[in-house]
């Protein structure tokens, strides 16, 4: 027996699927959803949880903020034999008529970071496996959930002096959402042969304030919280239904 460098995972492991957050703390709203849950490590930003989805295991490993984190993840999960994973995160949107608390399913993503680039050209496609990506669909609609199909942007910094003309670019091109995992993710899933998926859970409106769309709903749940809840869920259900077609 041996142990995952980062994730600090077994290599005796046998589940085949998992969810793969940013944020360590959103294991906890994962778990509130699964049954016989197993906290199994803790290392640096990387947070691992096992448990049942009406009767499918699964395990939720967060990869921290970032592609570099994200392309760890992917490498020791792979290697312990996990075979689909899909990305729950948060981006901003780039396009009208996205509001917060929407879903973002994201086809392919723009390779504006380090982390793919340092595994394979430039020219090589930053693109979701197709199957995985069409049960996220399927799961998605069949709780209703507001969603768009699209590709994002992923880039490495929120605090560049230039980045409301790089954003107005991107919208320009047809860019739907913004974050920093995705094309990591698809980049090393793609080249260790795992199938990968991103579901992205809209933080900020485009042209939006995000406190004042939380003030104005009435009911008083913060969107975006709503957002996480139905992603989580529309992961946890695209991944019962590749193991149960």
């Amino acid at each position: 027996m041996a142990f995952m460098a980062h994730i600090k995972l077994e290599d005796t492991n046998t589940v085949k699927n998992a969810l793969l957050p940013g944020d360590p703390a959103r294991l906890d709203r994962i778990a509130g959803y699964l049954e016989q849950v197993r906290e199994l490590a803790y290392n640096r930003e990387f947070r691992s949880i096992k448990g049942l989805y009406k009767g499918s295991e699964v395990l939720a490993v967060s990869t921290g903020i970032g592609g570099a984190g994200t392309a760890i993840v992917v490498e020791e999960l792979a290697a312990i034999g996990v075979r689909n994973m899909i990305r729950i995160g948060s981006c901003g949107a780039l396009q009208k008529g996205m509001h917060v608390g929407d879903l973002v399913l994201v086809h392919g993503a723009v390779r504006d970071e380090g982390t793919s680039k340092a595994y394979v050209d430039a020219a090589y496609p930053a693109v979701a496996d197709f199957g995985l990506l069409g049960a996220c669909r399927e799961a998605a609609e069949a709780e209703q959930y507001p969603y768009h199909i699209g590709i994002a942007r992923s880039h490495d910094s929120f605090y560049i002096d230039e980045k409301d003309e790089i954003y107005a670019y991107w919208q320009r091109k047809g860019i739907i959402a913004s974050d920093m995992e995705t094309a990591g993710l698809y980049v090393a899933g793609r080249l260790r042969g795992v199938r990968c998926a991103s579901i992205l859970n809209v933080v900020v409106g485009c042209g939006e304030d995000l406190q004042e769309q939380i003030n104005q709903y009435t009911d008083g749940e913060d969107l975006a919280a709503r957002g996480e809840r139905r992603e989580i869920l529309t992961a946890l259900n695209a991944l019962r239904y590749i193991d149960n077609p």
